[in-house]
């Protein structure tokens, strides 16, 4: 009896082999795709369920996730500029220029045949966002988020002011307006304790010269007209927004209490942040609003930051590496919110990826077709530290006692040379 139950056993064995030997090499035969990012744990976490569902879908490529969680572009450069370069990385829209080095894949090949409204599918995206993976005609990154800037205000808080909420098509009077009456001495003891608005730097002060008209940036990328009629009148405004006691708290308050945190507290009324920020649904009685428009030209251009997912040009397996760029490029633009495509531009699909956002869907959707992102440049990095250090700081800060005409004039040579040299 011991005897047929060990004939039997064996039987089976020998029918198992085969397929477990099927099993083995199908897996060793999966070449690894290596991705970094910068996401930290609970991102990670979140991008490896993405990453699960594509592994398990393909046999021939499975992609590793080596997220870099700290000081991340220093890594990244470390990495392109020697042998141990990932396959696949994320770089935000401030990184994009390194494409002009050489160090990413084009993707014309990978995206030839792309579906129609598909990730791979440069026709869907925004224009304005695709192109900051784009240099010189050629793609080298897919988009996967584009986040433009909203207005988040406390609807409490208006409420106690007995002014009315904030409306699309709202004009940059009408937030002043507002900003003005919700700065309050609430206990008074003669010090402002609430603020209508705040701003440090952020929101960009270029998304205002934009509504007006004007350019930081000539579309040449050649000169920087920040001395024109246009871009005079929009840093004028910013300059009345930012660390103006009428509105806004200084710089000192800002430093003591936190940005964003003054909001969360309830001691700021309107904060321009992000769509993907967590302040509409971690914070009570928030509510969201496209951002004033220029009461002259009524534009209401929004800034949008983005990042991409490129390919490194020193990648082994070219053409596994963009089916791999392709799967987790649709499956981030399910997770992260804006997606940078013009198909997923609905309530729905924003609903999907972040049901948190429910409520501030409508709102956030009616900002995407104007968003813009910063010209993607290699001399961006020199023509920022011209632009903050001998421009907008010093008059942020008061260093100055030039006019902004004055300082415009005497700065743009220095940024056109930065354009330039």
């Amino acid at each position: 009896m011991k005897t047929r139950r060990l004939l039997v056993l064996l039987a089976v064995t020998l029918l198992l082999i085969p397929a477990l030997s099927a099993l083995t090499v199908a897996h060793a035969q999966k070449v690894q795709i290596r991705m970094s990012t910068w996401a930290g744990v609970n991102e990670a976490a979140e991008l490896q369920t993405i990453l699960d569902k594509i592994n398990a879908e393909n046999s021939d490529f499975e992609i590793i996730h080596e997220p870099i969680p700290s000081d991340y572009m220093t890594q990244v450069k470390t990495q392109l500029a020697g042998n141990t370069a990932a396959d696949l990385y994320w770089i935000g829209n401030e990184d994009l220029a390194l494409a002009a080095e050489g160090v990413f894949l084009p993707l014309t090949e990978c995206l030839a045949n792309a579906p129609e409204k598909s990730a791979g599918d440069v026709n869907d995206y925004y224009p304005d966002i695709i192109s900051t993976a784009t240099q010189d005609g050629v793609v080298y990154g897919l988009p996967w988020i584009a986040q433009p800037v909203v207005v988040y205000y406390n609807r409490a808080l208006f409420d106690a002011a007995g002014i009315e909420y904030p409306k699309a098509g709202w004009t940059w009077d009408d937030f002043m307006s507002n900003a003005k009456a919700l700065t309050k001495d609430l206990d008074g003891d003669g010090k402002t304790d609430q603020w209508g608005f705040t701003a440090n730097g952020w929101p960009p002060p270029q998304m205002f010269v934009w509504q007006a008209g004007g350019e930081v940036i000539s579309e040449d990328h050649l000169s920087s007209p920040i001395d024109s009629p246009e871009a005079i009148e929009a840093i004028k405004f910013y300059l009345s927004l930012a660390y103006n006691p009428e509105v806004s708290p200084s710089l000192d308050i800002i430093n003591e209490q936190g940005f964003d945190a003054m909001f969360r507290a309830g001691k700021v009324a309107m904060f321009m942040g992000g769509a993907a920020d967590g302040l509409d649904f971690e914070v009570e009685n928030v509510s969201v609003v496209s951002v004033p428009v220029n009461p002259n030209t009524k534009d209401g251009t929004t800034f949008a930051w983005t990042a991409s997912t490129v390919i490194s040009a020193n990648t082994q397996n070219p053409e596994l590496a963009c089916k791999a760029l392709l799967a987790v490029t649709e499956g981030i633009q399910s997770w992260k919110i804006v997606s940078p495509r013009i198909s997923q531009s609905t309530v729905e699909h924003l609903v999907a990826s972040a049901p948190k956002k429910e409520a501030s869907a409508e709102a956030i959707i009616a900002a995407v077709p104007s968003m813009r992102a910063f010209a993607i440049i290699p001399k961006l990095g020199a023509w920022n530290d011209v632009f903050w250090n001998k421009f907008m700081t010093p008059l942020l800060n008061k260093e100055t006692d030039k006019t902004v005409e004055e300082l415009a004039a005497e700065v743009r040579p220095l940024l056109d040379a930065a354009l330039n040299n």
